[in-house]
């Protein structure tokens, strides 16, 4: 399997495009399963299916494009292939000083946000995005190499992990997150996703409401034949609960997880064709030993 990252690596991004498509029509032929995943979730989202189609070459192109992504050097930089938009808002949020936790869901090329904006803005307003390790030690370090590089960092999902998110907010830093994954048992709530209760992780409403930082939601279009993407900055539709006018946390976490979710199914029916459908958004959250990280870190 190394080998074919390797393999991949070098090359081009139009061909790896194009096979990526190919290997998307392919899961889709050979899993009964998928199919029938991806096809429920977008009749419960209420798109149309020719709207959506293309999501399932757009799933085999997102694999097919990681090793190219993964492999990438720290001195290799993006330039052209990332075309931005909305970027004028995001840089006067950045210059608030007050923090940013910026929201993207599983849409388009999601992996290559945190590397754009680390060439862009990671000097002055370093990010810090949400990871959990691949299982594999190979891949592990393949990916760590990757995502730690200048004015980029790597938080775990544990509650040092919260904690350096916290301190990076503190400090007028950014933050990364995919809130549209299904977080281990104890570390979410149960909100409405599209019209169905989904697990929805608490995190970033926690982190706004203890740090007074601002939220931002990113999205990224992978563009036709491999020419490059184009990253959107937005701004959300509705703010998420302020914590003074409602002091339990569990209900303002609740509350929250509403928002984040109908934020995220916005951008979604923005770009259907590019969404990442198969995923299993709906399942139980698989339960963990330890009691659920909390952001309460005074540091």
């Amino acid at each position: 399997m190394s080998t074919l990252f390797r393999v991949g690596a070098r090359t081009p991004l139009p061909l790896l495009h194009a096979i990526g498509g190919l290997l998307g029509w392919l899961a889709w032929l050979g899993s009964p399963t998928y199919r029938r995943r991806l096809r429920d979730h977008v009749a419960q989202a209420g798109v149309p299916w020719p709207a959506a189609r293309p999501a399932i070459a757009s799933a085999g192109r997102m694999v097919a494009e990681l090793p190219w992504l993964w492999s990438r050097g720290p001195d290799e930089r993006l330039g052209d292939l990332v075309r931005w938009e909305g970027v004028d808002l995001l840089e006067a949020t950045l210059a608030e000083g007050r923090g940013l936790v910026l929201l993207t869901p599983h849409l388009g090329c999601f992996e290559i946000i945190g590397q754009a904006y680390a060439e862009r803005f990671g000097a002055r307003y370093p990010m810090t995005a949400l990871y959990r390790p691949a299982r594999k030690a190979w891949l592990r370090d393949l990916v760590a190499q990757s995502r730690n590089r200048a004015g980029l960092e790597m938080a775990p999902a544990t509650l040092a992990g919260v904690r350096q998110m916290i301190r990076a907010l503190r400090k007028g830093g950014t933050i990364g997150l995919l809130p549209d994954q299904v977080p281990p048992e104890g570390m979410g709530v149960w909100a409405p996703f599209f019209g169905r209760e989904a697990y929805t992780m608490t995190l970033a409403t926690r982190l706004v409401a203890q740090t007074g930082a601002h939220w931002l939601l990113l999205s990224c279009e992978r563009l036709p034949a491999g020419r490059g993407f184009v990253v959107r900055v937005s701004p959300p539709a509705e703010p998420l609960p302020d914590a003074r006018a409602e002091p339990d946390p569990d209900r303002l976490a609740a509350l929250g997880a509403g928002v984040v979710n109908r934020a995220m199914e916005t951008l979604i029916r923005q770009n259907p064709g590019q969404y990442l459908w198969g995923y299993h958004r709906y399942k139980a959250p698989r339960p963990i030993d330890t009691p659920a990280p909390t952001p309460t870190d005074p540091a």
